[in-house]
């Protein structure tokens, strides 16, 4: 099934060159394929995915190893944010 992955700030180095100027990349992911699955298979380190949210709904951190992605729906990452 096709997701759409989109991966901002720093942690857009963890998709592919082409694809670093949208953040966004689509997927071919197996059905049941979590959030975390969805993570680890680009890389990205787990502590630095803050803010999780599939189609603009949050994703709590305990919920990410076993919330499964559906058909056409849109993961979006960001690190931890600061400011000052």
């Amino acid at each position: 099934m096709k997701i759409t992955l989109k991966l901002f700030a720093s942690l857009a180095v963890h998709l592919p060159a082409e694809a670093r100027s949208s953040h966004k990349v689509d997927l071919d992911v197996d059905p049941g394929t979590t959030v975390l699955d969805v993570i680890r298979r680009q890389g990205v380190p787990e502590a630095l995915c803050a803010i999780v949210l599939i189609d603009g709904v949050w994703v709590a951190r305990p919920d990410r190893a076993t919330r499964a992605m559906s058909e056409g729906q849109v993961l979006a990452v960001w690190p931890p944010v600061a400011g000052g």
